[in-house]
């Protein structure tokens, strides 16, 4: 029997959570079956159980590998660009949510999530995971920020920085509901709300 090598898991894998999305987006978490997961990726049954248990892990997947797409983006400018303004960086973040929302649509893919993690203990464990690594990288570039003057010092860095991500939410609700003409320049006003880097 040949060899199943690391690169085909990892294609299976990514076939089978394409598949998850379009059928989560186009028929919601609960009206959609595995036997319609099944079908929607064109896998048998142990094919689609060799990666994923349930239905839930699926969900669970999709939503980690959305949340951690922005978290990384935070994490390489808190890490690179640490000079770099607030706004500028909260900007980008916003930029990258309204592509990968045109490209997979994760805005409504996170709305979803969301609603889903109320009754989903695990879920939400893993979302309150994912915030407070995003708070954590986030808050050392308001400290640095705080110490030269451009962000006022009342507030913790953390709570600072759980402000400005509160500010996601709102936006990905009105992308996922399709308000793309209410949106525009949003990025823009958040840049010149906190125009200042760190280096000024």
């Amino acid at each position: 029997m040949p060899k199943v090598t690391q690169e085909y898991m990892e294609a299976r894998r990514k076939q089978i959570l394409d598949a998850a999305r379009r059928c989560f987006l186009r028929d919601g978490f609960h009206s959609t079956s595995m036997q319609d997961l099944f079908a929607e990726a064109d896998l048998s049954a142990g094919a689609v159980y060799r990666h994923f248990a349930s239905k839930d892990e699926m969900i669970t997947a999709i939503a980690e590998e959305n949340m951690r797409e922005v978290l990384t983006m935070v994490h390489s400018v808190a890490e690179h660009r640490p000079n770099s303004s607030v706004g500028e960086m909260m900007a980008d973040v916003l930029d990258l949510v309204k592509a990968k929302t045109l490209e997979q649509d994760i805005a409504g893919l996170a709305v979803l999530a969301w609603s889903e993690s109320l009754r989903n203990p695990s879920l939400a464990a893993q979302f309150n995971i994912l915030f407070a690594q995003m708070r954590s990288d986030l808050a050392e570039v308001v400290r640095e920020h705080q110490k030269s003057g451009t962000l006022p010092r009342e507030a913790s860095p953390e709570a600072i920085a759980g402000a400005l991500i509160c500010t996601l939410p709102g936006y990905i609700l009105q992308l996922a509901m399709g308000d793309f003409d209410g949106l525009e320049g949003v990025p823009d006003a958040v840049r010149a709300l906190w125009p200042e880097s760190a280096a000024s």
